[in-house]
């Protein structure tokens, strides 16, 4: 197969390539994509399109469109996580700052630091995939494939007061017309759900080596939300 045989096929399967789409270019997002599809096959996921790959793709009917799970891996791995705080006073929980070292960010040690932007880059290195790399939250804003409307464990931007810079980010869980709810770290202190104002959302965002999701109704409230969390 050539490269745009097999970037055609890995577009017919829901796969994003980026505004090139078809180009004839294995470029990073053909390579991320290309590994994606081989560990879902069940295959050595190198992104390298041999025998094997080639072989799969064009056993499968090209038109079948492969939707992500309809709970991602990496919200899977934060709910695990709703509950953990931050250790009071000149304590660190060991937790947290474990946070930082799977974000990238071994060197930090203190809980103190300001830290949802650790928790999202953690949760999506864990499952597999990369984040922004960052440990400011406006870094996600563009990260990975944008989405149109919140999806369930979509990565969510939003800004903080009137600042231009400092903001939040976290997983969405749900969402109605007023309010998104994301579950996230740092969120007073602690992982749990809490209800943000939409109007106050910069951004819904989606790793950019999965397929993109399948439009789906997400819950309009979800039990045990809090409010008015402090960010900082």
């Amino acid at each position: 197969m050539t490269v745009a045989e097999i970037q055609r096929a890995l577009l017919a399967r829901g796969y994003d390539l980026g505004s090139s789409g078809v180009d004839g270019d294995a470029g990073p997002r053909t390579i991320a994509a290309l590994t994606a599809f081989q560990r879902l096959a069940g295959l050595v996921a190198d992104g390298i399109a041999g025998p094997r790959t080639q072989a799969v793709l064009q056993k499968a009917d090209i038109s079948e469109r492969r939707e992500a799970p309809e709970k991602p891996g990496w919200l899977v791995l934060v709910e695990a996580l709703n509950g953990l705080k931050e250790a009071p006073d000149v304590a660190n929980n060991p937790q947290v700052v474990k946070l930082f070292a799977d974000a990238g960010f071994p060197g930090i040690k203190t809980n103190s630091t300001a830290w949802c932007a650790a928790f999202v880059n953690a949760v999506i290195d864990r499952a597999g995939h990369r984040g922004s790399r960052s440990l400011a939250a406006c870094s996600f804003e563009a990260w990975g494939v944008g989405l149109p409307a919140p999806a369930l464990g979509a990565i969510a931007t939003k800004k903080r007061g009137n600042s231009s810079w400092q903001g939040h980010t976290g997983l969405v869980v749900g969402a109605n017309n007023d309010q998104v709810f994301l579950l996230g770290g740092n969120q007073s202190d602690a992982v749990n759900v809490a209800a943000f104002k939409r109007s106050e959302i910069v951004a819904f965002r989606w790793p950019a080596d999965v397929p993109l999701p399948a439009p789906h109704t997400l819950p309009t409230t979800v039990a045990g939300a809090r409010s008015r969390v402090s960010e900082a």
